[in-house]
């Protein structure tokens, strides 16, 4: 609503003879606003554009240019998008400005700057639309009375500073154990064997068994 105000006021209405009219003028736009339930007084307007900034918020202005200035390419002087908050900390610090990282965390989060992400998404599923579909035995019900009943397998994915870790495992569905796993650098069948022989050798158990994968 001060925002209202101040963008109408001195607005001048145009007279019947197509010269200059009546001036809106801040009290009788807050009289008219309040006659029609938007309750605000002249005084409570004035104070609001009167209000000194804090010194924080003074500083994180400045700190905002600042940061702006750091994220625009020095040879053609466009806005890009490189520098994460912490890697932008460390310069600042570098460049001698006394802020805090969280600062300038909280900064960048405000603005909607984030630093680039370098690298392809990871595909880890490459389906083949040929290849016969089995049976989901178990109707996606994944609940068993007694151990042993029935066995859950899945296969995923994780990243590591030396690069992406694939992981198979095999999960009692009653107690919702992991029975057997395996790790590897690269996505093979016999990745996924090794953890199913090795839930066997936990439970000793074949022949029992459903197994859903």
């Amino acid at each position: 609503m001060i925002r209202f105000i101040a963008e109408h006021k001195d607005y001048q209405v145009p007279g019947s003879d197509g010269g200059a009219g009546l001036r809106w003028g801040v009290e009788p736009m807050c009289a008219v606003l309040s006659a029609n339930g938007v309750s605000i007084s002249p005084s409570t307007y004035y104070e609001w554009i009167n209000k000194t900034p804090t010194r924080r918020q003074v500083r994180e202005a400045e700190l905002v240019e600042i940061i702006s200035t750091q994220r625009n390419d020095a040879k053609t002087g466009k806005f890009v998008q490189t520098l994460g908050s912490r890697k932008m900390w460390i310069r600042l610090r570098g460049q001698g400005h006394d802020v805090a990282r969280c600062t300038v965390e909280r900064i960048m989060r405000a603005q909607g700057w984030e630093g680039a992400r370098y690298g392809s998404k990871h595909k880890t599923t490459i389906s083949d639309d040929s290849h016969a579909r089995y049976p989901d035995l178990v109707d996606r019900h994944f609940c068993a009375p007694t151990p042993n009943r029935l066995w859950v397998a899945d296969f995923t994915y994780v990243a590591t500073w030396s690069g992406f870790v694939y992981v198979a495992f095999v999960i009692d569905a009653f107690s919702r154990r992991i029975l057997g796993w395996r790790a590897a650098r690269s996505m093979t069948t016999p990745l996924v064997l090794d953890a199913l022989e090795h839930a066997f050798f936990t439970r000793a158990q074949e022949g029992t068994t459903i197994c859903v994968a």
